[in-house]
């Protein structure tokens, strides 16, 4: 049977009913729910599940239609840039699957979200119809508040429903992507500025490392800052690089690396042998490989 995997990025990660609630409605005969990352900075949850097209699409129809219901940008604060009470819902081809197949699905359920729920889509990444609206920090500019100008502009008109975005809802970005990995790393500090900079430095739009992108962002639930990461191709830049970039660029301001964590799932053979030691991991974040769930890439 072709297997897909879906992490759809929802922007609440403060009350943990409505988090859960959430988690509820995404299992079916098809669709299993493999992991749910929550932080209440981020004001975010991302959920990764995985099963065949059909049944998979239908269960991100029952998220979009509970995170419309229980979910108002309008009152949302988060450090994560966000535009969408559903952010983000990317496909992810695995084993026989192509990616043409997740660009199909992509699509077609874009299609359905903002028939049936009233709500504008952008196609990002490998399902891109606008060469530039591939990139989702390009979607994302100028927030959910910016929406609404935005949206007047030509280019800015949505691949599928209204030109102007929900009252609570916003828009959302639907599109189909290879394995990426969010990779946090976490400072002993609580300098903004430092982790910003340091951001600045390792990710590829500033020069840095191939495929990464990067973003200082304080955790105020712990008083410390966070160097938030997508690696986009771990084959060209690994999880050790990325952290020992960070480590070597926080060591110059007289800042050590607290801890590192990842979001979601990550294939397992992007962690090193020992990435308790090697990444400051915990025990439960060295286990959040696809393969530990039961997934065969």
């Amino acid at each position: 049977m072709p297997l897909v995997e879906c992490v759809p990025n929802v922007s609440e990660g403060r009350r943990t009913g409505v988090i859960d609630a959430l988690a509820r409605v995404i299992p079916a005969p098809g669709v299993h729910l493999l992991d749910q990352s929550s932080d209440p900075s981020h004001n975010r949850t991302v959920y990764t599940f995985v099963g065949e097209p059909e049944p998979l699409r239908e269960a991100v129809l029952r998220l979009f239609e509970l995170a419309i219901a229980q979910i108002d940008l309008r009152s949302h604060t988060g450090v994560h840039p966000r535009v969408g009470a559903v952010d983000v819902v990317p496909f992810v081809p695995l084993g026989h699957t192509t990616m043409a197949d997740c660009v199909e699905l992509a699509r077609s359920t874009a299609e359905l979200v903002a028939q049936r729920y009233s709500l504008p889509v952008y196609l990002y990444e490998e399902a891109a119809v606008h060469e530039h609206r591939r990139n989702l920090a390009e979607i994302r500019r100028g927030g959910f508040e910016g929406l609404s100008e935005r949206m007047r502009e030509r280019e800015w008109r949505p691949d599928f429903g209204q030109p102007s975005p929900h009252p609570t809802a916003g828009v959302t970005a639907i599109g189909a992507r290879p394995i990426l990995i969010a990779y946090n790393v976490n400072l002993a500090s609580n300098r903004l500025d430092v982790a910003k900079r340091i951001a600045k430095t390792i990710r590829a739009s500033s020069g840095g490392l191939i495929g990464v992108k990067a973003m200082g962002v304080p955790l105020e639930h712990r008083g410390i800052v966070q160097v938030s990461m997508n690696l986009i191709d771990y084959h060209q830049t690994s999880m050790t690089q990325a952290f020992d970039a960070v480590e070597r660029e926080a060591l110059v301001n007289g800042i050590s690396v607290l801890e590192s964590e990842i979001v979601g799932l990550v294939p397992a053979d992007a962690l090193p042998p020992d990435p308790i030691t090697r990444l400051k991991l915990s025990s439960a974040d060295a286990e959040r490989t696809l393969e530990s769930r039961g997934v065969s890439r």
